[in-house]
């Protein structure tokens, strides 16, 4: 009896580690093997054409000491994370609680609101952004019919980046989605007892409706956060490739790309690369750390 239960046990480790090869396969031949062949170039000299020559930590210097480029292309790209994250966070919130309310035909309405994320990342968009945006485009026609005088908003530094941050607010489809189902998980006889209470519509958003909804908001700015950091092809199309104008759309993602692929210095794009995953990995550290004091699992009021 032992030795058939042992048996048994064996056939189906054997079958747990048969489904699990193909994902041990993907996970170090499509990701652990390119990140430590990306983490050996980074220590390298290597242009494609010839073998990579070991430098060390001279890449990470150069780029910390003496590359006025990425400090710029990064403060860039913070500035997009802060302003874009929080305002399409906002707007879908917004847009779930109003979805939210037991309007008619509402399938249609998500999938409409929806759509833009699903588009939003091609390059058809950021084409169509282009000339939405450009000085003949369409802004600038709705603001002459009321008088206003727009700008050029694609070819101008002060304002070509705010087009950008634009588009990605108007992705904000898949983080709707996601509050409108955490929406649905908020009992509704929390919101009935607050009415009994007296409590204003006002006050039941920030007293229940937000701290039940804190999970699905942590979910979403982390995921939001990475996405943002990672933003190219807006960048790439409307800055036509090269950051323009005056660098005002060298976003650190466009920067590593062109070090990489138009001076082919492979090496130093490696470098670049973990850098963005250290700020990356630093900034989702700090929302898990400071998530205990704003996130909340159902009856844990101390938080996480």
């Amino acid at each position: 009896m032992g030795t058939s239960r042992r048996s048994l046990a064996r056939e189906q480790n054997q079958t747990a580690y048969l489904f699990l090869l193909p994902w041990l396969i993907g996970f170090f031949f499509l990701t652990a093997g390119p990140m430590l062949g990306s983490l050996y170039l980074s220590l390298t000299k290597y242009n494609l054409l010839s073998p990579p020559t070991w430098i060390g930590l001279d890449n990470y210097v150069q780029i910390l000491t003496n590359d006025s480029t990425f400090s710029g292309s990064l403060l860039l790209t913070f500035k997009y994370v802060f302003i874009s994250v929080p305002l399409r966070l906002a707007f879908a919130l917004l847009v779930a609680v109003v979805l939210n309310k037991g309007i008619r035909a509402l399938g249609i309405y998500r999938t409409i609101y929806y759509i833009p994320s699903l588009l939003g990342g091609s390059v058809a968009i950021a084409i169509v952004w282009r000339q939405i945006f450009d000085s003949t485009g369409a802004v600038n026609k709705v603001l002459s019919w009321l008088g206003i005088q727009g700008p050029s908003w694609i070819s101008h530094p002060d304002y070509i980046v705010y087009t950008i941050i634009t588009l990605s607010i108007w992705q904000f489809g898949s983080a709707m989605v996601i509050f409108l189902a955490g929406l649905k998980q908020i009992p509704a006889d929390l919101y009935e007892a607050a009415q009994v209470d007296g409590a204003r519509k006002w006050n039941q958003f920030f007293s229940i409706t937000l701290p039940m909804l804190s999970p699905v908001i942590f979910f979403n700015l982390i995921m939001s956060i990475i996405h943002s950091f990672q933003a190219f092809t807006p960048a790439f199309v409307i800055g036509d490739g090269r950051g323009g104008p005056l660098d005002a759309t060298m976003f650190y993602t466009l920067y590593l790309y062109l070090k990489g692929f138009s001076f082919f210095d492979m090496g130093y794009a490696s470098a670049l690369a973990w850098i963005m995953l250290l700020i990356i990995g630093g900034f989702t550290a700090i929302v898990f750390v400071t998530s205990k004091y704003w996130v909340f699992y159902g009856d844990n009021k101390e938080g996480r």
